[in-house]
């Protein structure tokens, strides 16, 4: 019997299946790769370039650097600086991986185990999110999407995460990753967060700092340390624990770090803290003025002062600026004390009431109201009356009261300012800029302001004079002189008193005798005097009269003081700048900030008048600064002048060492908060002080390299000019008689 053929049925119905299994997974696996390749290819929204990659956009803060390299302050609207990897600790990195993506080193961008344990536990021993991928995301950030967008958008990501392990490696996506994320309190980057929360280098974080900023990545607010600290340690044991379980850190180590209190040493990102705010103030205006009028980075953009991340380096010394501030609130402190004592209880408004309206009118409060509110002036005057809880100025601190807007103008409009300026003669790199005692409540800089010089002006006064062949031994009688064709003004001496008794022009100068600079006056004229301060680089107006010989121009320190960089340098003028030169963020040179220098006198004038402003701190107003009665003892080679204005309104010291020359300007804001006696309103007791304190401390370090044995250097031509006063006496009348401007004279 024939055997029957086995029924084929069966194997077709198997093939037929299997065929169309494969059929489908194909097709599904070719709308798939179809789906991925036109998201990559930017069918739902374009994805980033590789130069884009290559250049990722984030706003990162320009940042303001010392002589000595240490960071002043930035400009941002995100407070971001790039750190880079090799600043970075190891227990950094290893609290991130072992918390954030303890495979990062074995993927390729996306870790496939990841995101199944994210699904399928739901996200309870972490996201499915590699360190890549959460760059991805910060460089690239989310917009508010729907369900489907969103899917489309993690897709997108994962494109991107694979084509930035392309691009860069494992250590460059890290630091990348850090540089981008936030730390909340406006701090972009772990190179702020740890300036902010530990005031500290990144490379200096210790383990539990790490795991406290690496703790934050999850939820910067939630695990703020300064804001929610008990947030912020439980997060932070969970890091220590995630380092313990992959063995970054032993179990010992473990059970002492999260027994640790979280110690913060926080500084909240503000430009009103921090050493130098008057400067870096100035320095952002003119850094953004230069910007607007000069710099492209092509032809299309000009650079961002606040997005860029431009390195500014400054002349500024961080050790003399910290000096120059200590300096000035030490002493500042206790002329205030002075100030209250002598004024007692006073109401020092109450003849001023027309000043006290421009006060109000130019106060912050009032622009606010009237610009922001569009209130009425009526309206602000009266809210300026009703008690509110403030904080007010005091130099023991900050002190929470309740006060009127008016009461707290009246009392912090009573507090004494100053300005103090410090340049290297010779390279005319500004050293220390004090623009007030306390930038966050008096906001006005000094160093910029134009104040009455009184008798600090007087030196260019008798520049002139021994430029043009007048001695020092040369003798005035100090007696009243007057001007006729300008009123019959005649000019008196401090204390209305005149000896009429001959004094040498060395003599005039040291006891600032009022007669002698009006006998020059008289036979100089106000022209040439003017002329000499334009060569000096004085720009301030000074109207072309006879009173500008006792300092009645209104010029700031930052003038001042660098025309008095000329008797220090044997007669050159050296300009001061505060910028050596920029770089962009990736540190190419974009600009560079020359000395400028000028003669604008013969050595042999500058070396008379180095010896005149000697004379005056050897034995006239400031024998204050060598004294054995003083505190300050200074023993090195000064000179220096002081300035007292009428009714002790202003108070100046300018003094000249061979290797640095400082101004200080002492006053009140409004011009009649003033001292009443000239024993303390005089620029000796007022300003003089803040000058030795600085000097002092200075040369009580010596590794700032400020050496008290250097002293003026004196011409090697031989000195046409007497300064030998017996020898003076007994010449000639005719060897040394003095030139009138373009016409003899007789004495």
């Amino acid at each position: 019997m024939a055997k029957k053929k086995p029924a084929k049925t069966n194997q077709t119905g198997l093939w037929k299946y299997i065929l169309i299994f494969w059929i489908v997974f194909f097709l599904f696996a070719g709308c798939i790769s179809a789906f991925f390749y036109s998201i990559a290819a930017g069918a739902f929204g374009e994805l980033p370039t590789f130069e884009i990659l290559e250049n990722p956009q984030s706003e990162l803060a320009s940042e303001v650097y010392s002589a000595d390299s240490v960071l002043l302050g930035k400009y941002y609207r995100q407070n971001r600086s790039n750190a880079r990897f090799h600043e970075l600790p190891k227990n950094l990195v290893d609290a991130l991986i072992a918390t954030e993506d303890v495979r990062y080193y074995q993927h390729s961008g996306i870790d496939a185990k990841g995101i199944v344990r994210a699904v399928t536990l739901r996200g309870r021993r972490g996201g499915g999110s590699t360190i890549t991928q959460q760059l991805a995301k910060n460089l690239f950030p989310r917009e508010k999407l729907n369900k489907f967008k969103l899917v489309i958008r993690k897709i997108q990501e994962w494109i991107i995460a694979v084509r930035l392990e392309r691009c860069y490696t494992k250590e460059e996506i890290i630091i990348m990753y850090l540089n981008t994320v936030e730390f909340s309190s406006n701090s972009y980057g772990i190179k702020s967060a740890a300036k902010t929360y530990f005031n500290k280098a990144t490379d200096s974080l210790s383990i539990d700092e790490s795991a406290i900023l690496v703790g934050m990545l999850q939820a910067p607010s939630r695990y703020n340390p300064q804001r929610n600290p008990e947030n912020s340690k439980t997060r932070r044991n969970v890091v220590l624990y995630q380092m313990n379980r992959y063995n970054f850190i032993a179990d010992t180590e473990f059970d002492s770090l999260k027994q640790l209190p979280i110690v913060l040493e926080y500084q909240a990102p503000s430009h009103t803290e921090g050493l130098a705010p008057y400067f870096r103030e100035y320095l952002r205006f003119q850094l953004q003025r230069w910007l607007n009028e000069s710099q492209k980075i092509d032809s299309s953009r000009k650079y961002n002062l606040y997005t860029d991340g431009l390195k500014i380096y400054t002349t500024l010394d961080s050790r003399l600026q910290t000096l120059a501030e200590k300096a000035v609130t030490q002493h500042m402190q206790e002329l205030q004390k002075e100030f209250d004592k002598e004024s007692g209880k006073k109401d020092l408004w109450a003849t001023q009431q027309e000043e006290l309206q421009k006060a109000i009118k130019n106060s912050e409060r009032y622009r606010a109201l009237s610009k922001d509110e569009g209130w009425q002036h009526d309206s602000i005057i009266v809210n300026f009356s009703e008690p509110i809880p403030m904080k007010i100025f005091t130099y023991e601190g900050e002190k929470d009261t309740v006060m009127t807007p008016l009461d707290s103008l009246r009392y912090h409009r009573r507090f004494l300012q100053t300005g103090m300026l410090a340049v290297d003669p010779k390279s005319g790199f500004i050293k220390a800029w004090v623009g007030g005692i306390n930038y966050k409540y008096f906001q006005f800089d000094h160093i910029t302001t134009k104040r009455q010089i009184g008798s600090t002006f007087k030196p260019f006064l008798y520049t002139t004079a021994i430029d043009n062949g007048w001695s020092p031994c040369f003798k005035v009688i100090d007696q009243p002189y007057t001007f006729e064709e300008f009123n019959n003004w005649t000019p008196q001496n401090s204390g209305g008193k005149f000896t009429y008794e001959k004094f040498t022009l060395l003599d005039c100068l040291a006891d600032s005798k009022n007669s002698c600079s009006a006998y020059l006056m008289k036979q100089i004229g106000p022209q040439p005097l003017i002329d000499l301060t334009r060569r000096l680089g004085i720009v301030s107006h000074i109207d072309p009269y006879p009173s500008i010989c006792l300092g009645t121009p209104d010029i700031t320190v930052q003038e001042m003081v660098g025309a008095y960089t000329a008797f220090a340098n044997k007669g050159v003028y050296t300009k001061p700048i505060f910028i050596t030169h920029i770089e962009d963020k990736n540190g190419n040179l974009i600009q560079s900030f020359p000395t400028e220098s000028i003669e604008v006198m013969s050595e042999q004038t500058a070396w008379i008048m180095v010896e005149m402003l000697r004379y005056i701190v050897k034995t006239g107003t400031g024998t204050r600064l060598w004294s054995s009665r003083y505190e300050y003892q200074l023993k090195n080679d000064i000179g220096g002048k002081t300035g007292t204005t009428q009714n002790h309104s202003d108070g100046w010291f300018l003094g000249i060492t061979p290797q640095l020359i400082a101004g200080v300007w002492v006053g009140g804001e409004d011009r009649f908060m003033r001292f009443e006696r000239m024993s303390l309103g005089q620029g000796a007791s007022m300003a003089l002080p803040i000058w030795a304190l600085f000097f002092k401390s200075i040369y009580e370090n010596p590794a700032l390299g400020y050496d008290t044995e250097i002293t003026f250097e004196k011409p090697k031509q031989k000195l046409t000019i007497e300064l030998d006063c017996s020898r003076y006496e007994k010449a000639s009348e005719f060897e040394y008689k003095p030139k009138k401007y373009g016409d003899e004279f007789e004495n």
